[in-house]
């Protein structure tokens, strides 16, 4: 096998492997497993309406990949809760619950997309009761889930079961709701792909330059 293949084959295998972990092929989620994910959230004493609103997403699954869309507005004097003394504002909070979160989203492929501030209330709201009230929020956030079926993992997951509060403790409200894309020019397979794509180019130019002056 000449040097060149080597160089190519292994940039080809590290893209596999990856797209491997980051892609569910499992398909939609089984009617099994939602059965299980309502019995398990109705034994912790889950609210029906909680229950029944993730039912209806987790049965209309695609199988594909989505965004949750967070508006976000800090509580501004978060009360102090058990488990996190030492947390004096909704950052720290909200740091606590993702020290919890994050291992979660990782191993399953999901992560943040965009996090920001907002700079101003909002700028069009139409047809919404209390608009005043709902055109203020303080961060804005995006987050990639592999599947729904990631989703339904970390929701049923009772280790983060207790972790929640910290983030119910830091917020003075917010909405989130999933998205599947249709344009997603930030996809990792998509990015990933060109900067393996570009390194191995160079590389193989370097190699063949290096070549052609011996």
């Amino acid at each position: 096998m000449t040097t060149r293949l080597k160089l190519w084959l292994s940039s080809a295998s590290i893209y596999a492997l990856f797209v491997f972990w980051y892609t569910d092929f499992s398909g939609p989620i089984s009617d099994a497993e939602v059965n299980q994910f309502v019995t398990t959230l109705s034994e912790r004493g889950t609210a029906p309406e909680t229950i029944a609103n993730l039912e209806r997403f987790f049965r209309n699954d695609s199988g594909r990949q989505f965004l949750m869309v967070n508006n976000i507005e800090m509580n501004q004097q978060p009360v102090i809760i058990e488990g996190a003394t030492s947390a004096k504002s909704a950052d720290q909070l909200m740091g606590k619950y993702m020290t919890h979160m994050f291992p979660e989203l990782l191993k399953r492929a999901s992560h943040p997309v965009i996090f920001g501030y907002a700079v101003h209330s909002a700028v069009d709201i139409t047809g919404i009761e209390q608009a005043e009230k709902m055109a203020v929020w303080s961060d804005g956030a995006l987050f990639r889930y592999r599947s729904r079926r990631a989703l339904m993992e970390i929701v049923a997951n009772p280790d983060l079961q207790d972790s929640h509060q910290f983030k119910l403790a830091a917020l003075s409200k917010t909405i989130a709701y999933p998205i599947e894309t249709q344009l997603y020019l930030g996809d990792m397979r998509v990015l990933l792909g060109l900067v393996l794509l570009s390194l191995t180019a160079l590389f193989d130019n370097i190699r063949l330059a290096r070549q052609s002056k011996r």
